[in-house]
C-alpha cells in the first residue's frame, strides 16, 4: 500500500467510524484490517526512533480507533491486541507526541477491563504509572478506580448506578461485565441462604429491571419458577453424607486406654 492509498483509507476509517448517529462497523472493521497490514508494511505498527512524527499520529489515532470499534462490536480478544499496541504510543512516545484525546478514555477501559478479569495488582500497576492529577481530577480514570473501591467494599449497588454515570458509552459494555460476575456471586449466597424467595425480590437483588431478564438467569441457574406463587426455588445440592467408621474409632480407644495403663 503506497502513502497516498494509506492516507486515503485513513480518511475514509475516519467517516465510517465517525457518523455521530450510526457508525458503520462492518466497514470501519475491514478498513481496520487493511491499514493494519499498510501499516505493517510502511514499518509503522511497530515503529522505530526514525520514524515521522505525522506518521506516528495517524497510526496512534487509526489504533485508538480499532480499540473502540472492538468494544463497540464487543470483541474483547481485538481490544487487548489493539490496547497492547497503543502502549507504545502511550508510553514510549510520551515525549514525542501531544497527548491524545483518547488517551485517558483509552486507559480507563483497560483499568476495567482488568477488574472484569480479577487482576487487581495489574489494575493497581497500571494505576501507579499514571499522573497523580489524573487519579484525582479525569473523570476516565476516577469511574475504575471507583469502581474498584465498591467491588473491595461490596457495595454492589453502587457499581450497578455507575452504570448510567459512565463517562463513554463503550464504559457500559464492561460494566455489564462486572455485573455478570456480581449476579453469579449474590445468586450463589441466595442458594445457600434460601430456600425460596417472591419473584420481585429476587429481581431487586439481582439488580434486574425486567422479568425476562430474571427468568433467563433462573434458568441457566438451574433455579425453579412457580408462576402462580411468583416466587423462585433454588436447588439445593444434597449434603454428602459421612459414615463414621464407629468401630474402628472404639477399637483405637480402647487400645490408647491400654497403652496408657501400662504407662502408669
Amino acid at each position: 500500500m503506497t502513502h497516498s492509498e494509506l492516507a486515503a483509507s485513513y480518511k475514509e476509517l475516519k467517516a465510517a467510524f465517525g457518523a455521530k448517529h450510526h457508525p458503520n462497523l462492518h466497514k470501519t472493521g475491514a478498513l481496520l484490517s487493511k491499514l493494519k497490514i499498510g501499516l505493517l508494511d510502511a514499518g509503522l505498527l511497530f515503529p522505530q526512533d526514525t520514524a515521522n512524527k505525522d506518521d506516528l499520529l495517524v497510526t496512534r489515532d487509526i489504533l485508538e480507533i480499532g480499540a473502540l470499534w472492538s468494544i463497540r462490536s464487543k470483541d474483547v480478544p481485538s481490544f487487548d491486541r489493539y490496547y497492547s499496541q497503543l502502549e507504545t504510543f502511550y508510553v514510549d512516545y510520551s515525549s514525542v507526541l501531544p497527548l491524545s484525546s483518547r488517551q485517558y478514555c483509552l486507559q480507563g477501559l483497560n483499568l476495567i477491563r482488568l477488574l472484569t478479569q480479577n487482576r487487581i495488582a495489574d489494575f493497581h500497576t497500571k494505576l501507579e504509572s499514571l499522573p497523580a492529577d489524573a487519579l484525582q481530577d479525569n473523570k476516565y480514570i476516577k469511574h475504575p478506580v471507583n469502581l474498584e473501591r465498591w467491588l473491595m467494599e461490596g457495595s454492589y449497588s453502587k457499581v450497578w448506578v455507575a452504570r448510567e454515570e459512565a463517562p463513554a458509552e463503550e464504559y457500559k459494555f464492561f460494566v455489564d461485565s462486572l455485573m455478570g460476575t456480581i449476579r453469579n456471586e449474590i445468586a450463589s449466597c441466595e442458594e445457600a441462604a434460601y430456600e425460596s424467595l417472591p419473584f420481585r425480590d429476587a429481581a431487586a437483588l439481582l439488580f434486574f429491571t425486567k422479568s425476562t431478564d430474571l427468568v433467563h438467569f433462573a434458568q441457566n441457574r438451574g433455579w425453579q419458577i412457580n408462576p402462580s406463587t411468583e416466587t423462585i426455588g433454588f436447588a439445593k445440592k444434597g449434603e454428602e453424607k459421612m459414615e463414621i467408621p464407629r468401630e474402628k474409632m472404639i477399637v483405637a480407644a480402647l487400645h490408647y486406654a491400654r497403652e496408657l495403663e501400662q504407662i502408669v
